[in-house]
């Protein structure tokens, strides 16, 4: 079993931004981010293969936000930038599962908060 724990999240202003961290008790594992804001489903925000070689992104967050990894630390990253009211959600790191052009993981973490106010 994979544990994952988020932190980095927080209170911040339109257009500021925030670095997501996610600790992994395993490594070389492909690791991702989700978001999901109230009412919604949870959607994909973002995902690195298990040596950071390729990436994938939602549209919505294309050249805003940015994935990485440390696998020296087991450890990934979200980057978010200019961040906007529509960004508020809880935002979920994920690892291990199926990366190809798709990412299906196969454990999440218990999220961390991120608000955006205008």
């Amino acid at each position: 079993q994979v544990q994952l724990v988020e932190s980095g999240g927080g209170l911040v202003q339109a257009g500021e931004s925030l670095r997501l961290s996610c600790a992994a008790t395993a490594s070389s594992l492909p690791m991702g981010w989700f978001r999901q804001a109230p009412g919604k489903e949870r959607e994909f925000q973002a995902a690195i293969n298990w040596n950071g070689a390729d990436t994938h992104y939602a549209d919505s967050v294309k050249g805003r936000f940015t994935i990485s990894r440390d696998n020296a630390k087991n450890a990934a990253y979200l980057q978010m930038n200019s961040l906007k009211p529509e960004d508020t959600a809880v935002y979920y790191c994920a690892a291990g599962g199926y990366f190809s052009t798709s990412y299906y993981p196969g454990y999440w973490g218990r999220g961390t908060q991120v608000t955006v106010s205008s």
